[in-house]
């Protein structure tokens, strides 16, 4: 028996929405160009919740977001950990312009690689809290920690040199190498507080330490796994049979996600996975009703 044009028409339809909804389930492995793997995700219930709401996948754009804004991530360095990110408002030697500065959340999985250096331009010499000692902060041990790095002056004289900074004619006592390690004790870079114009950042001299336009400009962060900062076996597991590494629930329980957009409670390798709990995303669950429905619906009119 054949089945009739509104029942084939009602399966297709069904079907199509079922294979829809599992094509979106599945964790994208790349944002635009940039490579994705743990603990950075595409999409929410992707790589470690820690991150998530940090490093983002918007329009094929890898995004790092903290209070201060939103950065374009310009590379992800696995093997040593590190994340570099790049603010629009930043001062380079091919631009200047006026910044609000930047700073990390203070609970964020993140930190300042030591590679990053800031430097501070066109801070007024007068009122500015970097240049009095009302300007220094506590270390926690009831001594004083100085704002400015009195041996970046050389830094301070290359950057002034870039021609966009000299047709202002600033004097090099505007500029202050900003010291604190990971921003101070509020991990926050605020201009106006310090009453600088603007800022810039880089993270090295690429070999050329007297020419600041091949400088590499930008913000190198440094991030951990976890206290140990080790890789969870799970997730390499997962990895290894194709998964990627994602989360679920209000435990945020791990899962791995595989290429067909089903997850699991440890790898890809269904044989496995299927004795520890076959799972699906959350909130998908009624794809597979809708799934059984449509069969269902193919052997009652066949």
């Amino acid at each position: 028996m054949k089945l009739s044009h509104p029942s084939i028409t009602l399966v297709s339809f069904l079907s199509l929405i079922f294979l829809s909804t599992i094509s979106a389930q599945t964790c994208q492995r790349t944002c635009g160009k940039q490579i994705l793997t743990f603990p950075f995700g595409s999409d929410p219930g992707c790589g470690d919740p820690r991150f998530q709401q940090y490093v983002t996948c918007d329009q094929q754009k890898l995004t790092f977001t903290t209070h201060t804004g939103s950065y374009f991530v310009t590379n992800i360095d696995y093997a040593n950990q590190v994340i570099y990110i790049s603010d629009p408002s930043m001062s380079t030697c091919s631009c200047t312009q006026p910044s609000k500065g930047f700073g990390l959340d203070w609970d964020a999985p993140f930190t300042f690689h030591d590679d990053t250096i800031f430097a501070l331009l066109d801070c007024s010499v007068s009122s500015s809290p970097i240049y009095s000692l009302n300007g220094l902060y506590g270390d926690g041990n009831n001594s004083k920690v100085p704002l400015c790095d009195n041996q970046g002056t050389p830094i301070c004289s290359y950057l002034y040199s870039c021609t966009p900074i000299s047709t202002i004619n600033l004097p090099i006592s505007t500029c202050c190498i900003y010291a604190p390690v990971n921003l101070g004790p509020s991990f926050e870079m605020d201009l106006k507080k310090l009453q600088c114009t603007s800022y810039s950042g880089f993270y090295s001299f690429n070999g050329q330490d007297s020419n600041p336009e091949n400088w590499n400009y930008g913000i190198a962060l440094k991030y951990k796994f976890n206290v140990n900062n080790e890789y969870p076996i799970t997730c390499a597991q997962c990895e290894r049979s194709l998964g990627v590494c994602g989360h679920t629930g209000v435990y945020n329980s791990f899962i791995c996600n595989c290429p067909n957009g089903l997850n699991t409670s440890s790898n890809c390798f269904f044989g496995a996975s299927y004795n520890n709990g076959l799972r699906l995303l959350p909130l998908k669950n009624g794809a597979w009703l809708m799934y059984i429905l449509a069969w269902a619906l193919v052997l009652v009119l066949l």
